[in-house]
């Protein structure tokens, strides 16, 4: 490639890295916001401040929850093909129980269990007074899948509700025995984010049964009692509850939208919306039960049971209680997110607070700068001109750098900035193998042109070798290392890129150029 090609590529990179460097520079990002990209570089948890959590997801609960609705829909197809399948129940939280009064419909059991439910282990039946007991539990690889699932779910359902939260570059990511990490930086109200995320939402709409007395110690088969948030916060000696048919009617799957709104009366409630088939159940629910009352439950508890007047079509419904505003908001948002396929529990919580994020700043920027100062002084003493141009190089690299990790949109951590300061050494550590080549070559009697251009070619082999062995050990640690080291991953693999490009490219290119007009005078090295 011709000299005057070299140095036009050269322009436009730099050209580029300014323009997307600026952004992040305080002062100059926010005065030419219309006309510079968007991206800037994000800090992290250790700079910014903010909460770190590791989260603990119950999988069990998920399998039982998954086994409890395998039994529903056994009954259900069960009795489309005439066959009478009794009280399915999970015991144990593992093994799913039922009752076949009729033992001629054995046959044709076992025939539906095979066709549909390939996945459950059936153990044989018991023969007690009222019938065949079965008894069937998941197969290894299906609890392992749900497992999985469940995860993966619980993930997904917890990046939504930080995302609609409003948390710049979160970092949420799994960890091994069923964990999950979660680092949000700049967050000033922690207490809210763990409710927040950890809130199961699940969501529920039951038919009241007002005939029953909800405080019987035992309730009649298909009913159960629960408990039943007061709007008007009135305190009263006891618990109020309420009696509802066991068997849901819809479930959040059903809500398609969910947004904070205020009554009549101008308090704070939730308005929902639901899909298409949501919307078709809501409106057969209340046209064939106006007159009763509909219990919305929200994780086990009723939040109101209001009297269904007339059949509601258009899919529309809302949940009233005893709400603050943020407290509408935020159920708004965990509705509208997805409830999380099984409980979770903080295992571990840390705040970290600004001032403490602001030290660690100083201290990085304090090391950076004096590694730096150190490298040019050395460089330009050292090595003369040559220095001087191989300093204007490194000052490249760090603005490549800086261009990169906006563009990438990568967090700046802490040990991002160590991987920053060992970039100074590495990019400074390639010139020298360069420069001590062109020293050699001119010892050896070689025009200032042909020694250059000997001492990038010979150095170039050298320098790539070493610097494609490190990259190839920051993409390990990026792969499998957690929050902080893979800041010092990215980092590190822009430095050697853009190093690489300085030193080996941009570098002889001017190299060339001042040899050409230096000519016999020599070049200072």
């Amino acid at each position: 490639m011709g000299l005057r090609w070299r140095l036009a590529i050269a322009a436009v990179v730099f050209l580029a890295s300014l323009i997307y460097a600026l952004p992040s520079v305080p002062g100059i990002g926010s005065a030419l916001e219309r006309v510079l990209p968007a991206n800037r570089i994000n800090l992290g948890l250790d700079l910014k401040g903010g909460i770190h959590l590791t989260l603990g997801v119950d999988v069990a609960k998920a399998v039982t929850n998954a086994l409890a609705l395998t039994g529903q829909d056994l009954r259900r197809l069960a009795q489309d093909e005439k066959i009478v399948v009794l009280r399915p129940r999970v015991v144990g939280g593992s093994t799913l129980e039922f009752l076949l009064p009729r033992a001629d419909s054995e046959t044709k059991l076992r025939e539906l269990l095979a066709r549909h439910f390939p996945q459950l282990e059936v153990g044989e039946p018991l023969q007690t007074e009222s019938g065949l007991r079965w008894t069937a539990h998941f197969s290894a690889v299906e609890v392992q899948r749900l497992e999985d699932m469940a995860l993966d779910q619980a993930l997904r359902t917890i990046r939504n509700r930080i995302d609609q939260f409003g948390v710049a570059e979160p970092d949420i990511r799994k960890q091994a025995g069923n964990r999950i990490q979660i680092q949000l930086p700049g967050i000033s109200d922690p207490s809210r984010a763990v409710e927040l995320i950890g809130r199961t939402a699940h969501l529920q709409f039951h038919l009241v049964r007002d005939d029953v007395d909800p405080y019987k110690s035992v309730m009649p088969p298909g009913v159960v009692s629960l408990s039943l948030l007061e709007a008007d916060g009135k305190n009263t000696d006891r618990e109020q509850r309420i009696a509802v048919e066991r068997d849901a009617m819809l479930t959040g799957e059903d809500v398609a939208d969910a947004r904070p709104s205020f009554t009549r009366t101008n308090q704070p409630d939730v308005s929902l919306s639901f899909n298409a088939s949501g919307a078709r159940r809501f409106e057969e629910v209340t046209g064939e039960n106006t007159g009763r009352r509909m219990a919305i439950v929200l994780d086990g508890k009723v939040y109101s049971a209001p009297v269904i007047r007339e059949r509601i079509a258009g899919g529309r419904a809302s949940i009233s209680g005893d709400f603050t505003v943020a407290e509408a908001q935020d159920l708004a948002i965990v509705l509208r997110a997805g409830s999380l396929p099984a409980p979770v529990s903080v295992l571990e919580e840390r705040t970290v607070g600004p001032s403490l994020g602001q030290e660690s700043i100083d201290s990085g920027i304090r090391a950076a700068v004096v590694g730096g100062v150190a490298v040019l002084l050395f460089m330009a003493v050292y090595y003369g001109m040559s220095g001087i141009i191989a300093n204007l190089m490194l000052c490249f690299t760090m603005l490549m750098i800086m261009a990169g990790m906006a563009a990438f949109g990568a967090t700046l951590t802490l040990p991002g900035i160590a991987g920053i300061v060992l970039t100074i050494g590495m990019a400074v550590d390639a010139n020298v193998l360069i420069y001590e080549r062109i020293r050699e070559e001119l010892h050896n009697g070689l025009t200032p042109l042909a020694a250059v251009k000997a001492g990038f070619d010979r150095a170039a082999i050298s320098i790539t070798d070493s610097n494609l062995t490190t990259i190839i050990a920051t993409v390990i640690l990026y792969q499998f290392g957690t929050g902080p080291i893979r800041g010092f991953a990215v980092t590190l693999s822009l430095g050697i890129v853009a190093s690489m490009f300085t030193a080996v490219f941009v570098s002889r290119a001017i190299f060339e150029q001042y040899a050409r007009m230096r000519g016999p005078k020599g070049i200072s090295i």
